[in-house]
């Protein structure tokens, strides 16, 4: 601290903290990023690569769908298949003492 507090006295003007400094960099960073795509909109590429990310995760979401669905189809043949078994072993002596 004493080695900045000397440096800007001989400069005579005080010097920013390192946190300030670093907000005053990504303040400017930004100022001129939006002053890019106020005058050139948004490049090419990165369009280009929104894109292909908007597909992959539209491919993905109709994966787990698909994965959804049939996990659904086969739960509901499983709880058939027991129903049925439940069925037989509940019905199944009846029918045959006659009741």
């Amino acid at each position: 601290m004493e080695a900045k507090l000397a440096v800007g006295k001989a400069l005579n003007r005080a010097l920013a903290d390192d946190a300030q400094v670093d907000a005053e960099i990504d303040a400017f960073i930004s100022r001129q990023d939006q002053k890019r795509r106020r005058e050139e909109g948004e490049r090419a590429q990165e369009e280009a690569w929104r894109e292909s990310t908007r597909k992959h995760a539209e491919k993905q979401r109709q994966q787990a769908r698909l994965e959804w669905h049939l996990h659904h189809q086969e739960q509901a043949e499983r709880h058939s298949a027991v129903e049925r078994h439940q069925d037989r072993c509940y019905h199944g002596p009846q029918l045959r003492r006659g009741g």
